[in-house]
């Protein structure tokens, strides 16, 4: 077994996160073509995706809670087995009523992965290590999404949506036997000390109430706005399903812009995760305010816009949802910290997955952009308020 340097653990993290969203956003990533292929409506295929974002929020604080009494690496290996299983069974059950049970059993297993990477970074890393690592780990959601976008089309063509799943699980085999072969146990100094977790009440507080508040609505348009993106360009701009899956690849490119930028303002400027998110919130608000008037009208401008959107809301989720737990790392339960507050993306994620097909069939889809304005619009407002309590509990930490 090979040891892993502090160097080598966030590109190791990083594969690992890559696959988990290989094998999680393959689904999104092809219903569009599942649509036309089994006949069933964007509704009814939705509802996979709806029950994993439940499973997936919900395994988020059993994973947080294992976490922090557990050596991570067997959570995540957990996950990798079972969501290798997951994608083979998908092909051979194209049914809404067994996708969605399917699916939910993946979402699960996907929860297994980001509690634990969050608590090997910091129980192995420094601060100013763990910073960077984290923005490292977090571009590996945005390579397996260029990947899944790039690759569908082709695989599509060739033999069938399918096939996407099949690569999928393929990846997720290999993932699963690379990090078998590699040391990244925790040694036994790093267990938990339940004496500085106290009750919840040392951590939980209405500030982090509030901060969960905005994350679910970053959820539900970072997921929700990824997922039907090339429906809304197909549907609006009549393009065929190959070429608006391919416009998905502008999405995590930014976001992978977003995550570096943020990072270094974080790093460098402005060391408030809150604040910080909040600019960027509003950022995304303001791309959605002109998307109001762009849809219908520019094919260009419209996705540009959109990448803005989706690519804001991960620089939001790099600032609530992987540097505020780091602030709670004294209090011996930054695992299930990280799983909470993560779990809350995926509530705003199965609000918007299945909520968005109900909008776009019964209202179309400017009014859609116009809740996509309002929810970010409340999110930069949310993170705002919680600017002054804050910085009465962490000041310049």
């Amino acid at each position: 077994m090979r040891k892993i340097s502090s160097r080598q653990l966030p590109f190791l993290l990083m594969l690992v996160y890559m696959v988990s969203y290989l094998t999680r956003i393959n689904y999104g990533a092809v219903i569009l073509e599942m649509e036309g292929a089994t006949g069933f409506s964007k509704a009814q295929l939705s509802t996979a995706l709806t029950f994993s974002a439940i499973t997936y929020g919900a395994g988020q604080l059993l994973s947080g809670y294992l976490g922090d009494r557990m050596q991570p690496k067997r959570l995540i290996l957990s996950g990798l087995i079972i969501t290798t299983l997951m994608n083979l069974l998908i092909p051979l059950f194209p049914y809404p009523g067994a996708m969605a049970a399917i699916w939910a059993v993946n979402g699960l297993a996907q929860a297994f992965m980001w509690p634990p990477i969050t608590r090997l970074m910091l129980s192995l890393l420094s601060d100013d290590e763990y910073k960077k690592a984290t923005v490292t780990v977090s571009i590996g959601s945005s390579v397996g999404t260029i990947l899944i976008y790039l690759l569908s089309p082709v695989m599509i063509s060739m033999t069938g949506w399918r096939s996407v799943f099949l690569f999928s699980a393929a990846c997720a085999l290999l993932m699963l036997f690379v990090l078998m072969r590699c040391d990244i146990t925790l040694p036994a100094a790093s267990r938990i000390k339940e004496k500085a977790a106290g009750s919840s009440a040392a951590w939980l507080s209405p500030m982090l109430l509030f901060i969960m508040l905005a994350i679910v609505l970053q959820g539900a348009l970072r997921d929700g706005v990824s997922t039907w993106m090339p429906s809304y360009i197909s549907e609006t701009y009549n393009l065929g399903s190959g070429i608006a899956i391919l416009t998905g690849v502008v999405l995590p490119l930014f976001g992978i812009a977003c995550h570096k930028t943020a990072e270094y303002i974080y790093r460098r400027k402005l060391n408030n995760p809150v604040l910080l998110g909040g600019l960027i919130f509003a950022l995304g608000a303001f791309s959605a305010f002109l998307l109001i008037f762009l849809t219908g009208k520019n094919a260009t401008a419209s996705v540009i816009c959109t990448a803005i959107l989706t690519g804001s809301m991960h620089g939001v989720n790099l600032m609530l949802i992987c540097m505020v737990p780091a602030f709670y790392k004294n209090t011996g339960r930054v695992s299930l910290i990280s799983g909470v507050v993560n779990s809350c993306t995926y509530v705003g994620s199965a609000i918007s997955t299945y909520g968005i097909a109900l909008l776009t069939e019964g209202y179309g889809w400017n009014t859609t952009v116009l809740i996509w304005f309002l929810i970010a619009l409340s999110g930069t407002a949310i993170c705002f308020l919680c600017i002054p309590a804050w910085k009465r509990r962490f000041g310049k930490q």
